[in-house]
């Protein structure tokens, strides 16, 4: 079972830089809007681009999608566990709760170095 991160921890996590947080939806909802800073990951991508975005199976990674009822997350973070990240969480009540709080979204493509 993946572990799951409030929005409180996961709010003073990104202010301290110390988490890369990735969105399970992608495509058109990810370009619609997105946590600040994160970075689309879908679960068919998983193998192919996470090592690219996230290189070192150590880091701390967080995964939402829309809301509750939304799978994608969990399932993104199994497939993260299965090639061997060890610091997988996600935030499950995800977009829809976030931007329920007032809190800031970005919109747009991904940018990737």
């Amino acid at each position: 079972m993946v572990a799951t991160i409030t929005r409180q921890q996961l709010q003073e996590e990104m202010a301290a830089g110390s988490v890369v947080v990735l969105d399970a939806l992608g495509g058109s909802y990810y370009e619609q809007q997105h946590l600040p800073g994160a970075l689309p990951l879908v679960e068919d991508e998983v193998e192919a681009e996470a090592p690219r975005l996230v290189p070192d199976r150590s880091t701390p990674i967080v995964t939402y999608c829309s809301n509750p009822a939304c799978a994608n997350s969990t399932r993104v973070a199994q497939r993260l566990e299965q090639l061997g990240y060890t610091d997988v969480r996600k935030y499950a009540e995800g977009i829809a709760d976030w931007v329920e709080a007032g809190l800031p979204v970005e919109t747009g493509r991904a940018v990737h170095a």
